[in-house]
């Protein structure tokens, strides 16, 4: 259907996910506790390459959990990127902690390390790193900054399932990792998140936490205040049938990531996804951004994609630039957020579904381009030979 609206994202649900739901209903065991949930945990885990990973409500109350787990609050400072989701932020203040935000490496779009190491205070308890956009941060370089100062790396992987640093996956490259689920993400429980370690005796704090901290010997005693933090059986049994077609999914988000390439005219100043050559980008998000837009222009852009059925989304607000995280802005963060856009990705998306895109884009972005040349046969003779023939066969 040319006509088609294309969202930015979408769940891919199959058969296998209706069978083990239907399945999980049927049991009886609909709440937090039955077989799903455990299957989910050991597989993720195994996934991650981590001794343990805890299965919870979304990836906010994952975060949450980690923070309290480390006994992070009142008069801590966290050190987290000012470009990010607002949920990374929120987290910290939960606790009672100050989030402290960071400037971000122009090429990754992840926390620059120079720039946390110069937040860095007594009062810093941890460092969050974020895998923006299924980006890995450079953990080499966090990871010495957290041994010379002593504090705690949590990884924030929230968008990226699978994303590896150095061969290594994420959400086992620090002290402890979390996961989001939702609907959006790379696999989902509809919501649902993860938290992940390979330290025994943060899990089972975390554990205990979970589940409103009660006593494992005796029933309905609580020494301390937990959370209601856990995930259902019925999430869990949709989680479990999405990790049997993780790395389809994987594999189907780098193959439409070279649609874009072929289809989308780049120079110097119009880019998409960039990434280190040492890691894996699992690319959550298809990330443009035009150097000659500003956030009117960019908008303006968004809405007219939109009128031809088109769904785009802006890239995140920094959190400095929040009512309640009002802080000095971080100049690299602020440009990003006020002009990166995010086309559609959702493993469902064809060819010929990308070169639509990528023909529109093409062509507005050449009508708004200063001093723009509006022929259409210039916009199509800038795409490669091999994109546009490839993508005919579409």
């Amino acid at each position: 259907m040319p006509n088609q609206f294309l969202p930015v994202a979408r769940p891919s649900i199959g058969s296998r996910e209706e069978e083990l739901v239907l399945d999980a209903l049927r049991s009886g065991w609909i709440s937090s506790i039955g077989k799903y949930i455990d299957e989910f945990e050991v597989a993720f885990a195994r996934y991650c390459h981590v001794d343990y990973a805890l299965a919870v409500t979304n990836g906010t109350a994952a975060l949450h959990l980690a923070l309290a787990a480390l006994d992070i609050g009142p008069g801590d400072e966290v050190i987290l990127p000012d470009f990010t989701f607002v949920a990374t932020a929120n987290a910290v203040r939960y606790t009672g902690a100050t989030p402290v935000f960071a400037d971000i490496d122009p090429e990754t779009l992840c926390i620059d390390p120079r720039s946390a190491e110069r937040l860095v205070t007594k009062a810093t308890k941890a460092i969050i790193p974020v895998h923006i956009y299924g980006h890995p941060a450079d953990m080499d370089a966090l990871g010495e900054i957290a041994k010379v100062h002593d504090v705690v790396l949590i990884e924030d992987a929230a968008e990226a399932h699978g994303a590896e640093y150095k061969g290594r996956r994420v959400g086992g490259l620090g002290k402890c990792g979390i996961f989001s689920f939702y609907g959006n993400k790379i696999i989902t429980t509809g919501e649902g998140g993860a938290f992940t370690t390979s330290d025994q005796n943060l899990y089972l704090r975390a554990k205990s936490l979970r589940d409103h901290a009660m006593s494992p010997t005796r029933r309905y005693h609580h020494d301390e205040c937990g959370f209601n933090y856990r995930m259902t059986n019925l999430q869990a049994a949709l989680g479990v049938a999405q990790m049997e077609r993780i790395e389809e999914f994987q594999s189907k988000r780098a193959e439409i990531m070279g649609w874009y390439r072929s289809a989308v005219v780049t120079d110097e100043s119009i880019r998409l996804n960039r990434f280190r050559e040492d890691v894996r980008n699992v690319y959550w998000m298809i990330c443009l951004e035009v150097d000659w837009l500003d956030e009117t222009r960019r908008d303006e852009f968004m809405n007219e994609l939109k009128r031809r059925g088109i769904d785009t989304r802006p890239y995140f607000r920094t959190m400095s630039s929040l009512p309640m995280y009002k802080q000095t802005p971080q100049p690299v963060a602020e440009r990003k957020a006020q002009t990166g856009i995010n086309l559609p990705c959702y493993v469902e998306l064809t060819q010929a579904d990308v070169r639509r895109i990528a023909g529109a884009v093409n062509e507005l972005l050449a009508e708004m381009r200063p001093n723009a040349v509006r022929d259409p046969a210039t916009i199509l003779s800038a795409a490669t030979p091999f994109a546009c023939a490839g993508l005919d066969q579409a």
